[in-house]
Protein backbone atom coordinates (compact mmCIF):
# COMPACT_ATOMS: atom_id res chain seq x y z
CA UNK A 1 0.00 0.00 0.00
CA UNK A 2 1.10 3.77 -0.72
CA UNK A 3 1.43 6.62 1.63
CA UNK A 4 -1.63 8.27 -0.59
CA UNK A 5 -4.30 5.42 -0.10
CA UNK A 6 -7.07 7.92 -1.50
CA UNK A 7 -6.70 5.98 -5.35
CA UNK A 8 -6.79 3.16 -4.07
CA UNK A 9 -9.92 3.05 -1.62
CA UNK A 10 -12.99 3.78 -3.44
CA UNK A 11 -15.01 6.00 -0.90
CA UNK A 12 -19.37 5.86 -1.38
CA UNK A 13 -20.66 8.72 -0.26
CA UNK A 14 -24.21 9.47 0.46
CA UNK A 15 -26.58 11.42 2.43
CA UNK A 16 -27.13 10.40 6.07
CA UNK A 17 -30.08 8.22 7.19
CA UNK A 18 -31.92 7.96 10.03
CA UNK A 19 -30.19 4.27 10.34
CA UNK A 20 -26.52 6.24 10.57
CA UNK A 21 -27.12 8.20 13.36
CA UNK A 22 -25.32 6.67 16.19
CA UNK A 23 -22.41 5.67 13.55
CA UNK A 24 -21.87 9.51 12.99
CA UNK A 25 -22.06 10.20 16.48
CA UNK A 26 -19.33 7.77 17.02
CA UNK A 27 -17.22 9.12 13.72
CA UNK A 28 -17.07 12.66 15.17
CA UNK A 29 -16.41 11.44 18.94
CA UNK A 30 -13.46 9.44 17.26
CA UNK A 31 -12.14 11.57 15.31
CA UNK A 32 -12.20 14.68 17.93
CA UNK A 33 -11.17 12.53 20.51
CA UNK A 34 -14.26 14.05 22.70
CA UNK A 35 -17.62 14.67 21.97
CA UNK A 36 -18.39 18.10 21.83
CA UNK A 37 -18.43 17.64 17.98
CA UNK A 38 -21.01 14.73 18.06
CA UNK A 39 -23.01 16.88 20.75
CA UNK A 40 -22.65 19.77 17.99
CA UNK A 41 -23.84 17.88 15.66
CA UNK A 42 -27.24 16.66 17.52
CA UNK A 43 -27.88 20.19 18.37
CA UNK A 44 -27.74 21.67 15.07
CA UNK A 45 -30.09 18.75 14.12
CA UNK A 46 -32.48 20.69 16.87
CA UNK A 47 -32.19 23.74 15.30
CA UNK A 48 -34.87 24.03 12.37
CA UNK A 49 -33.40 27.13 11.34
CA UNK A 50 -29.62 25.92 10.80
CA UNK A 51 -30.26 22.69 9.81
CA UNK A 52 -29.99 21.08 6.22
CA UNK A 53 -30.97 17.86 6.12
CA UNK A 54 -29.73 16.96 2.50
CA UNK A 55 -26.54 18.17 3.49
CA UNK A 56 -25.37 15.62 5.73
CA UNK A 57 -23.21 13.54 4.00
CA UNK A 58 -21.12 10.41 5.01
CA UNK A 59 -18.43 8.69 3.35
CA UNK A 60 -18.68 4.43 3.81
CA UNK A 61 -15.72 2.14 3.59
CA UNK A 62 -15.45 -1.04 1.88
CA UNK A 63 -17.03 -2.89 4.51
CA UNK A 64 -19.81 -0.38 4.59
CA UNK A 65 -18.60 0.71 8.10
CA UNK A 66 -19.07 5.14 7.83
CA UNK A 67 -15.60 6.25 8.10
CA UNK A 68 -16.32 9.77 7.79
CA UNK A 69 -18.77 12.72 7.99
CA UNK A 70 -19.33 16.32 7.17
CA UNK A 71 -22.23 18.63 7.39
CA UNK A 72 -23.30 21.53 5.83
CA UNK A 73 -25.51 24.00 8.26
CA UNK A 74 -27.15 27.25 7.53
CA UNK A 75 -25.39 30.94 8.58
CA UNK A 76 -25.43 34.11 7.56
CA UNK A 77 -23.21 36.90 6.47
CA UNK A 78 -24.93 39.44 8.36
CA UNK A 79 -28.52 38.99 7.03
CA UNK A 80 -27.60 37.26 3.89
CA UNK A 81 -28.06 33.19 3.94
CA UNK A 82 -24.64 31.79 3.92
CA UNK A 83 -23.68 27.86 4.64
CA UNK A 84 -21.26 26.38 7.04
CA UNK A 85 -19.02 23.48 6.92
CA UNK A 86 -18.66 22.00 9.83
CA UNK A 87 -17.76 19.52 11.45
CA UNK A 88 -15.38 17.54 8.82
CA UNK A 89 -14.68 14.44 10.91
CA UNK A 90 -13.11 10.73 9.79
CA UNK A 91 -12.60 7.77 12.18
CA UNK A 92 -8.55 8.24 13.30
CA UNK A 93 -7.90 4.49 10.86
CA UNK A 94 -8.98 6.40 7.58
CA UNK A 95 -7.39 9.42 8.24
CA UNK A 96 -5.31 10.41 5.28
CA UNK A 97 -6.98 8.02 2.89
CA UNK A 98 -9.57 10.58 1.16
CA UNK A 99 -12.22 9.71 2.88
CA UNK A 100 -12.31 13.12 4.16
CA UNK A 101 -11.57 14.49 0.71
CA UNK A 102 -14.48 12.31 -0.27
CA UNK A 103 -17.15 13.37 1.61
CA UNK A 104 -16.31 17.02 1.57
CA UNK A 105 -16.80 16.74 -2.14
CA UNK A 106 -20.13 14.83 -2.19
CA UNK A 107 -21.45 17.69 0.32
CA UNK A 108 -20.08 20.44 -1.76
CA UNK A 109 -21.82 19.02 -4.69
CA UNK A 110 -25.27 18.80 -3.19
CA UNK A 111 -24.89 22.21 -1.80
CA UNK A 112 -24.25 23.46 -5.53
CA UNK A 113 -27.01 21.26 -7.09
CA UNK A 114 -29.34 22.48 -4.16
CA UNK A 115 -28.64 26.43 -5.29
CA UNK A 116 -26.70 27.47 -1.69
CA UNK A 117 -24.29 29.94 -3.39
CA UNK A 118 -21.42 30.95 -0.64
CA UNK A 119 -20.40 28.07 2.23
CA UNK A 120 -17.53 29.13 4.87
CA UNK A 121 -15.37 27.23 6.57
CA UNK A 122 -13.06 27.58 9.89
CA UNK A 123 -10.49 24.91 9.44
CA UNK A 124 -6.93 24.47 8.31
CA UNK A 125 -5.44 26.38 5.77
CA UNK A 126 -3.54 23.87 4.65
CA UNK A 127 -6.85 21.30 3.89
CA UNK A 128 -9.40 23.19 2.29
CA UNK A 129 -8.05 25.43 -0.65
CA UNK A 130 -7.60 21.61 -2.20
CA UNK A 131 -11.80 22.41 -2.45
CA UNK A 132 -11.49 25.96 -3.89
CA UNK A 133 -11.56 27.31 -0.44
CA UNK A 134 -10.20 30.84 -0.63
CA UNK A 135 -9.11 33.20 2.25
CA UNK A 136 -13.21 34.85 3.41
CA UNK A 137 -11.69 38.23 3.66
CA UNK A 138 -10.68 38.23 0.16
CA UNK A 139 -14.21 38.30 0.07
CA UNK A 140 -14.77 41.01 2.96
CA UNK A 141 -16.08 38.07 5.20
CA UNK A 142 -14.87 38.31 8.77
CA UNK A 143 -15.75 36.31 11.92
CA UNK A 144 -17.18 37.85 14.96
CA UNK A 145 -14.56 36.29 17.11
CA UNK A 146 -11.02 36.25 17.38
CA UNK A 147 -9.54 33.64 15.30
CA UNK A 148 -6.28 33.85 12.50
CA UNK A 149 -7.91 35.09 9.26
CA UNK A 150 -6.45 32.67 7.14
CA UNK A 151 -8.26 29.76 9.03
CA UNK A 152 -11.70 31.14 7.79
CA UNK A 153 -11.95 30.71 4.17
CA UNK A 154 -15.28 30.68 1.54
CA UNK A 155 -16.11 29.28 -1.64
CA UNK A 156 -18.43 30.56 -4.01
CA UNK A 157 -20.38 27.74 -5.55
CA UNK A 158 -21.95 29.49 -8.34
CA UNK A 159 -20.45 31.62 -11.77
CA UNK A 160 -20.52 34.85 -9.31
CA UNK A 161 -17.39 35.96 -8.29
CA UNK A 162 -19.19 38.84 -6.18
CA UNK A 163 -20.28 37.95 -2.48
CA UNK A 164 -21.87 40.89 0.07
CA UNK A 165 -18.97 41.10 2.56
CA UNK A 166 -19.94 41.46 6.55
CA UNK A 167 -19.90 39.42 9.55
CA UNK A 168 -20.40 35.28 9.69
CA UNK A 169 -23.43 34.36 12.60
CA UNK A 170 -23.22 30.83 12.98
CA UNK A 171 -25.85 29.44 14.16
CA UNK A 172 -26.77 29.22 18.01
CA UNK A 173 -25.11 25.62 18.75
CA UNK A 174 -21.49 26.36 17.68
CA UNK A 175 -21.06 28.96 20.83
CA UNK A 176 -19.89 31.87 19.12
Amino acid sequence: MTDNAEHITAWRTHRETAADRAEVYAVNAAAFERAAEADLVDALRADSGAWLPDLSYVAEAPDGAIAAYALITRCHVDGAPAAALAPVAVRPEHQRRGAGSAVVRAVLEAARARGERLVLVLGHPGYYPRFGFRPAAEYGIRPGFDVPSEHLMALVLDDSSSVAPGTIRYPAAFGV
